[in-house]
């Protein structure tokens, strides 16, 4: 027994960037874990409402553009709606100065939030997806998932969170700081 109510779903959250250099996407980063932490179960304490995994750089997926930076965040939700979660999020990045109305797909971009997965929920809404329909082909968001939730967790639909990171292996991602 974890000692969390059944009601409360773990829900990872990846985050990505690369724009306006490494400080200032960390700070972003601090920022929207804050924001996200707000949506989460009151457990009590703030280090229960959300974890965060390592820090990693990685190879942007468009051409000529920096790298990026990734991590990711598990908070508990109770009783949330797909569309709520999204709107969420999508307001977080906004006010983080995310314009998706005016940028390239997979270019350059000052935060990125993706749910990953909500416990073992599979989600097929207008605005979300999950797990995440692109998760198991990149290795950007399996290392940070696997921080939050361990190897052995299985991905709906995919498998095992680190059979899915070993099948991606070759792409380059590199630990860049433990916490954040």
């Amino acid at each position: 027994m974890t000692g969390i109510p059944a009601a409360i779903e773990p829900v990872v959250i990846g985050l990505g960037g690369n724009v306006g250099g490494e400080p200032a996407i960390a700070q972003r980063f601090d920022r929207a874990r804050a924001a996200i932490a707000e949506l989460g179960a009151d457990l009590s304490a703030e280090r229960d409402r959300v974890r965060s995994a390592r820090l990693y750089r990685s190879a942007p997926l468009g051409p000529d553009q920096p790298w990026f930076l990734n991590t990711a965040v598990r908070i508990a939700l109770v009783d949330a709606q797909p569309g709520e979660l999204i709107a969420a999020l999508l307001e977080i990045e906004r006010l983080l100065g995310r314009r998706r109305e005016t940028e390239a797909r997979w270019g350059p971009r000052p935060i990125d939030l993706d749910v990953l997965v909500w416990g073992a929920r599979i989600v097929r809404a207008p605005r979300l997806e999950v797990p995440h329909p692109r998760l198991a082909e990149r290795r950007f968001a399996l290392l940070p998932l696997i921080d939050l939730v361990g190897e052995g967790f299985v991905v709906p639909g995919d498998g095992p969170a680190g059979e899915l990171a070993r099948r991606v292996a070759d792409q380059r991602c590199d630990e860049i700081a433990a916490t954040w």
